[in-house]
């Protein structure tokens, strides 16, 4: 299907790129999409959503509506989706209509834990220690062999540190289970916990024809479980930089993937890099792209899924993004200084149009670009606690 779409010449500046999904991300792809001049079109539940606000059309509907997909489809060129907790099915009956990027069958490893971390590790590629319990036996045995402190994680439907545990005595094996909803049918991760020195990620892009570009090392920090602050470039080894965008891109080849893969690492302390999550999308970590590189990953994205030579993606200097959470709305009593933001040099404010704050919810980010990582880091925070008035 999508070598006879290319070859019908179809890549052109009119062409139609269909969004599965209207968070933020959808957002920025279809941002980024329009300035080269293409359409976009998204799928999303919510009717206000914040890539509803952006594209040329917008389809109310369930993740699960396989009609609504469709609609989807025809109204497309190309599709891709946002968030990999998707209905694989819709996915997949839009993949017999219209090119989608990355593949159902990236999305189905992406989707599962278990199938991810299995691969991985038939792929050579370093992980935790881990094992897949699907019973309270089998979750203490497992925590007794790898030993606590450990990390359970459910299977599938987990995001922002949501679906995990961290189990620190044995004896809380089972309960940590059945908090997880764990069960034959719905397996756990039992994970060794990793002593890291950092987290980083790297944001793969490959294209129709197998040829990869990294974006450069992102230092991250979460805090709660969700991605803080990204700090490019990574304060870590020139070797262990290079170690990360090797697995990135053997793991965008092992995939066969066409579009970005996201890839998670911890640092341990001794320098070894160890895969710790997949994401077959734009990626949070990747935000600082749009203003910190020559091409944003949002922008590769769409190159690559209109048929266009891939972008630059070289630094133009240190950058830092700090996200937003619901938190610093309640820090401001509903209203923060934007002002304040704006007002800082270096400073990009980016603020997704959602409909209502909460503590803890995604709302926005600050980018700032310094002459050095110390510099960006420091505007950064300071930038986000004049948001709060601080």
């Amino acid at each position: 299907m999508t070598e006879c779409f290319y070859e019908r010449g179809l890549m052109m500046s009119s062409s139609t790129i269909g969004i599965f999904g209207g968070g933020q991300l959808g957002r920025m792809l279809a941002l980024a999409a329009r300035v080269m001049g293409y359409r976009s079109v998204s799928l999303d539940p919510g009717e206000d959503c914040p890539g509803s606000q952006v594209t040329d059309v917008h389809v109310v509907a369930a993740y699960d509506d396989l009609g609504a997909a469709e609609e989807l489809a025809e109204r497309s060129d190309f599709v891709t989706y946002e968030f990999e907790n998707v209905d694989a099915a819709a996915i997949e009956r839009i993949a017999e209509l219209k090119p989608v990027f990355p593949s159902p069958s990236v999305l189905r490893v992406c989707q599962d834990r278990e199938i991810e971390k299995t691969l991985m590790r038939e792929m050579g590629i370093g992980v935790p220690e881990f094992r897949v319990v699907r019973s309270v036996e089998e979750a203490k045995s497992a925590v007794e062999a790898i030993g606590v402190p450990v990390v359970m994680k459910t299977t599938r439907w987990g995001y922002d540190g949501k679906g995990q545990s961290v189990v620190r005595d044995a004896g809380d094996a089972g309960l940590a289970f059945e908090g997880l909803g764990g069960s034959d049918d719905a397996p756990v991760i039992v994970e060794g916990f990793v002593d890291f020195a950092m987290e980083v990620s790297v944001v793969c892009a490959r294209d129709m024809a197998g040829e990869m570009r990294t974006f450069p090392v992102s230092e991250n920090v979460h805090v709660g479980g969700i991605l803080d602050t990204s700090i490019v470039p990574a304060r870590c080894s020139d070797e262990v930089k290079a170690e990360a965008e090797r697995v990135a891109m053997r793991i965008a080849e092992g995939l066969d993937v066409r579009g970005l893969i996201a890839v998670e690492m911890f640092v341990t302390r001794e320098g070894e890099v160890l895969v710790n999550e997949l994401a077959p999308r734009p990626h949070n970590s990747g935000h600082y792209t749009i203003e910190g590189c020559v091409t944003s990953q949002f922008e590769q994205l769409a190159r690559i899924m209109v048929g266009m030579p891939m972008g630059d993606v070289s630094l133009r200097s240190p950058t830092v993004m700090v996200n937003l959470l619901g938190d610093v709305w309640e820090a401001a009593d509903g209203s923060p200084d934007w002002g304040a933001v704006l007002g800082m040099a270096g400073a990009h404010l980016h603020l997704y149009g959602k409909s209502g704050w909460r503590v803890g919810r995604k709302m926005g980010h600050i980018t700032v670009c310094g002459e050095t990582v110390e510099e960006a880091l420091r505007v950064a925070r300071a930038a986000r606690e004049a948001a709060m008035g601080r």
